[in-house]
C-alpha cells in the first residue's frame, strides 16, 4: 500500500541528504527542488525514488558534491559549461540560467554541458524560461540502454527532449518525453511491483520482443520510440540520436555507448572519449519574433482550440502537453506525495546511513 508524505517532509529530507552528502546549502536547496519537482509532476521514476542511487554515485566517487560550474566557451548567444562532475540537479539549472541571461541580451541562448550527472527531469529546467517569456528546451545524453532500430546491442540512452512555452490566461504548455517507447525508470516501477512490460517496450538480448521488466539484466534493450520498424521506431532511432549529438558531442561530453551509467554498480564504459554526461539547453525570447502578449493570446486560442477537439470517447477528453502534470501538482500539494513501500524503505535505510531522520 502506497503511503503519502507532504512535499516539505521530502523536501526537508532530501535538501539534509544532500547537505550530509557535502553540498553547499545552495546547492542542497537546488538539488532537492530540482529531484521533488518530478515528484510533483507525477514523474515518479525520476524523484526521491532515486536519490539513493545519486547518494551512490557519490559514494563510488563518480559525483563531485561542491563542484566548481564554469562557463569554458562562450560567444554572445552560446556557452559551453563544464559541470566539475557535480549533481546534474544542481548543474542543469546553472546552465540553464546562463541560456536564459543570454537570450535577455542576444534574443536567444544555448549552452551545451560536459562533466555533468543525471539531472532529474528535462521539463523541470525548460520551464525555467517561462517566467521569462521565453521558450525553453531542455535535453540530455544518458547511459546506453536503447538498441538503435535493427540492432542487438545498446547504444543510446532514454534521451528526453522537453520543450515549454508560455501561454497567457491557459496554462503552460510543456512536452517532457523519453525518445523511447518508455523511460528506464517506468521499468524500475514494473519491476518493483513484479508486473510485466507492455510489447514494443523492450526486447531480449537476441533482438526479439519481450516483455520481461527484467530484460536489461538479462541482456536486453529497450526500444526507440515506436517499438518496432513497423511502428516507426528509426524516427524514436533518430530523435535520440540529435539529443545524443547536441548533449555529448557539441560539449565534448561523452555519447552513444560511452556515457557513464547512473547505478554506481555498474563499471564505467572504457575508453571514454570526453567528460561526464550531456545536457543541452536553449532560451528564446519571444519577443525577439513577435510581442509576448500577442504571442500569449495565441497560444491561448491554440490551446483551447485543440482542448476543445472532439474526443473519440466523451470519457477521454484530448489533453495539452504538460496537463496532466499541472493536475498532479495541484492534487499533491494538497494530498501529498504517495509513494511505494519499496521506496519507503530505501529512504527510511538510505537515513540511518547518512544520519537524518525521515
Amino acid at each position: 500500500m502506497e503511503q503519502r508524505f507532504t512535499y516539505q517532509q521530502l523536501f526537508n529530507f532530501t535538501e539534509r541528504i544532500f547537505l550530509a552528502i557535502g553540498c553547499t546549502a545552495h546547492d542542497a536547496t537546488i538539488a532537492a527542488e530540482s529531484l521533488l519537482s518530478a515528484d510533483l509532476r507525477g514523474v515518479d521514476s525520476h524523484g526521491v525514488a532515486r536519490l539513493s542511487g545519486y547518494v551512490r554515485l557519490w559514494e563510488a566517487k563518480r559525483v563531485n558534491a561542491n563542484p566548481t560550474l564554469k562557463i569554458i566557451h562562450e560567444t554572445p548567444s552560446t556557452a559551453v559549461v563544464d559541470g566539475d562532475a557535480g549533481l546534474g540537479l544542481v548543474v542543469a539549472p546553472f546552465a540553464m540560467q546562463v541560456a536564459i541571461d543570454k537570450a535577455k541580451n542576444v534574443g536567444t541562448g544555448w549552452v551545451s554541458v560536459q562533466h555533468s550527472n543525471h539531472f532529474g527531469i528535462a521539463g523541470k529546467h525548460a520551464m525555467m524560461a517561462l517566467p521569462h517569456d521565453m521558450i525553453g528546451i531542455a535535453m540530455t545524453n544518458a547511459s546506453a540502454l536503447v538498441a538503435p532500430t535493427f540492432a542487438k546491442q545498446k547504444m543510446l540512452g532514454t534521451n528526453p527532449i522537453a520543450v515549454a512555452i508560455p501561454a497567457g490566461k491557459q496554462a503552460p504548455f510543456v512536452a517532457d518525453f523519453a525518445t523511447t517507447t518508455a523511460a528506464n525508470g517506468k521499468l524500475e516501477i514494473l519491476q518493483r511491483k513484479n508486473k510485466p512490460v507492455p510489447q514494443g517496450w523492450v526486447q531480449n538480448k537476441d533482438g526479439a520482443a519481450s516483455n520481461n521488466a527484467h530484460a536489461l539484466k538479462e541482456g536486453g534493450a529497450l526500444l526507440p520510440l515506436g517499438g518496432n520498424r513497423e511502428g516507426s521506431s528509426h524516427k524514436g532511432y533518430m530523435l535520440g540520436s540529435i539529443v545524443d549529438i547536441f548533449s555529448g558531442v557539441l560539449s565534448g561530453a561523452n555519447f552513444g555507448p560511452w556515457v557513464p551509467p547512473f547505478p554506481a554498480y555498474i563499471p564505467m564504459p572504457e575508453n571514454m572519449p570526453g567528460q561526464g554526461i550531456g545536457h543541452f539547453f536553449g532560451a528564446m525570447r519571444i519577443d525577439a519574433f513577435r510581442t509576448a502578449d500577442a504571442f500569449k493570446k495565441d497560444m491561448d486560442q491554440w490551446i483551447a482550440a485543440f482542448k476543445n477537439a472532439t474526443p473519440i470517447d466523451v470519457n477521454e477528453p484530448v489533453i495539452i502537453p504538460g496537463e496532466p502534470e499541472v493536475i498532479f501538482e495541484n492534487d499533491r500539494m494538497i494530498n501529498g506525495i504517495p509513494l511505494l513501500p519499496a521506496v519507503v524503505t530505501d529512504l527510511q535505510q538510505l537515513g540511518e546511513n547518512l544520519g537524518v531522520i525521515f
